[in-house]
């Protein structure tokens, strides 16, 4: 049992270190939809994707339409704050600044910026699940949120 406590703490001190808003998704979980926060995220790394992909295909085309890749960061800026993927979001900021100036430059600068810190949240997100996975499986409970 000293391993699920062990567990139990790394877990407490990991989701310390994700977003605050995280936290607040976090809490829209309850007994009778448990599964609520992994489904967001879930749904969250499958846009999040499909999204990147469209922006970089756009950016990629001869004709740049910074309209069409506005929409799109647009959305992801929107998916990224309901997750409190932070660094996503003031990123996306930055890079719809840029599609309105049509600066392809620093648009194709912001798109590698933001599939890092998209990275980043993607790895910490899934090691969090792990975690809570890795407790479950030991006969231990997922300490109230």
């Amino acid at each position: 049992m000293d391993s699920v406590v062990q567990l139990q703490r790394q877990l407490a001190d990991y989701t310390t270190s994700l977003y605050n808003e995280f936290t607040q998704l976090q809490q829209l979980q309850d007994e009778s939809n448990p599964e609520f926060v992994v489904e967001v995220v879930s749904l969250f790394f499958e846009d999040s994707e499909r999204l990147l992909n469209e922006v970089t295909t756009a950016l990629d085309q001869q004709s740049v339409d910074f309209t069409k890749v506005d929409a799109h960061v647009h959305q992801l800026k929107g998916s990224s704050s309901s997750i409190g993927a932070q660094r996503v979001q003031k990123l996306c900021i930055f890079f719809r600044n840029y599609c309105e100036d049509h600066n392809i430059e620093e648009c194709l600068k912001c798109l590698q910026q933001v599939r890092i810190e998209y990275t980043l949240v993607k790895n910490k997100l899934q090691t969090l699940f792990k975690l809570e996975q890795q407790i479950l499986a030991a006969g231990g409970s997922i300490p109230t949120r």
